[in-house]
Order: C-alpha cells, then structure tokens, then sequence
C-alpha cells in the first residue's frame, strides 16, 4: 500500500469524522480503488463527448456521409460508454471482494440496508424526474418530420433505457454488496462508502448529454431549448440536493442505527 493512498485516507476519515479511526490498509485500499475509478469514468464521459463532438463535425457536409452513419456512430459511443461504466463498477466490487476475503475476522450490518437509508428519497427522486424529462422529450419529437431528428429520439430512447438499466442494476449491487470490514470503524466507512457510491450513481451525466447531443434536425426548433433547460434546471436541482440534504457520514450513521 503506497503511503500517498494511507495518508489520502486519513484525509477522507477526518473529513467523515473519524477522526479516531486508524487509516488501515484495508480502508485506504478500497478508497484508492474508487478514486482511480471515479477519474477513468470522468475521461470516459470525456472521451465520449469529444467523440459525439468529432462526429457532428465529420458529419457537417451533408454529402460526404450517409443521413445514418452519424447516429449510427454516436449510437456506438453511447453502448461503448455504458458498456465500459459497468465493467468499472465491476472492477470496484472485485477489488472489494478480494479485500474482504484477505480478513481474518470480518463483521456485517446487522440488517441489509435499504435504498432509503443509503440513497436517500431526495436523489431517488431527483433521478427518476430526470430521466421522465428526457423521456418526454424524446416522446414529444418523434412525430416532428425530420427523420434525422426521429432517428436521433430513437437513439435517445435507447440510450435512456440502457442507462437506467445499469443504474437500477449497479444501485442493487451497492446495497446487496456483503460489508468488508474487520471492526466497528471499518464497518462505519464501508456505510459512508456505499452512500458515496450510490449518490456517484445518480449523477445523469450521460442523460444530460443525450438529448442535447442526439435532438438536432436540419434547423434548430423547441427541442433543443428544451435539451438545455433540462441540462440548467438538472445542475440547480442537484445542487440544492447536494446542499440542503444529510450529508454522507450522517446519512451513513443514520443507515446504520436503523
């Protein structure tokens, strides 16, 4: 274990309020794991969106590509994104699995805790309004006739339904996940973690960025106000949540006595 990974955990505990729990190795290790997975998943979306970007811009002059192969590319990167944010959460449970195997006592919640305690109704709340709006606005297109723009809401639709399935299925797995911890400080930040990891969830990132990139047709109209609107009222909505919500280490010690 590198000392840059204990010292940034015992940043992390003190920032929870643990200040009286030791940075082991056990917590500093899941905590690094997490941070180098949170910043591959920030250059994925970035690799992403610099794609859809090179894409648009390939696909200006309308004769040099069939009407199709843009969507059918940007469709590619929006599989390849799910595909490989799921394959990160994979390994992040992996890792966990091999540290709770590697303890010589291990100790587990007495109940397992539920999408309420961990997540919060706020962020469930929040998560399900954003993807009905980008729902709606995918719907409202689909009779304009433009079939760039159609073809575009199609995509979105499918996209949508790809990124809650992972969500749904990835929220199930932090709270499903058995706890890896060796005492009672251990079991407390495995909590923290989980509220960490289920509110890294419900951060819509790719559901921002579908409708404002795949709704475009041969001139801009209502949908693509509506694209941003959806993007300015998400960000402000979030961060009042963010703001005026329990923050994680209450949360987790509230998860925790219930």
């Amino acid at each position: 274990m590198r000392e840059t990974d204990r010292a940034e955990a015992g940043r992390w505990l003190a920032r929870h309020g643990l200040t009286e729990a030791e940075p082991s190795s056990l917590i500093a290790m899941r905590l690094a794991v997490r941070r180098r997975a949170k910043v591959a998943d920030s250059a994925l979306l970035a690799a992403y969106l610099m794609g859809a970007a090179l894409t648009h811009v390939l696909a200006l002059p309308a004769d040099a590509f069939p009407s199709r192969l843009p969507l059918l590319a940007l469709a590619a990167l929006v599989i390849a994104l799910l595909v490989a944010q799921w394959l990160l959460a994979a390994w992040v449970r992996r890792a966990d699995r091999r540290a709770g195997a590697q303890l010589s006592q291990r100790v587990a919640h007495p109940v397992q805790l539920g999408w309420a305690a961990v997540l919060g109704r706020p962020y469930a709340v929040f998560t399900v309004a954003t993807f009905t709006g980008a729902l709606l606005l995918a719907l409202s297109v689909l009779p304009v006739a433009d079939p760039t723009l159609r073809n575009g809401a199609i995509v979105v639709l499918i996209g949508l339904a790809g990124a809650a399935t992972g969500t749904v299925l990835q929220l199930r797995q932090v709270l499903a996940s058995p706890a890896v911890a060796e005492d009672a400080a251990s079991l407390t930040a495995d909590v923290i973690m989980r509220v960490e990891d289920a509110r890294a969830l419900m951060t819509p990132s790719l559901v921002w960025s579908l409708p404002a990139i795949f709704l475009y047709g041969d001139s801009l109209g209502w949908w693509n106000a509506v694209s941003l609107a959806l993007i300015v009222a998400g960000a402000i909505a979030l961060y009042l949540i963010h703001g005026r919500t329990t923050g994680v280490a209450t949360a987790a010690r509230r998860a925790l006595t219930t």
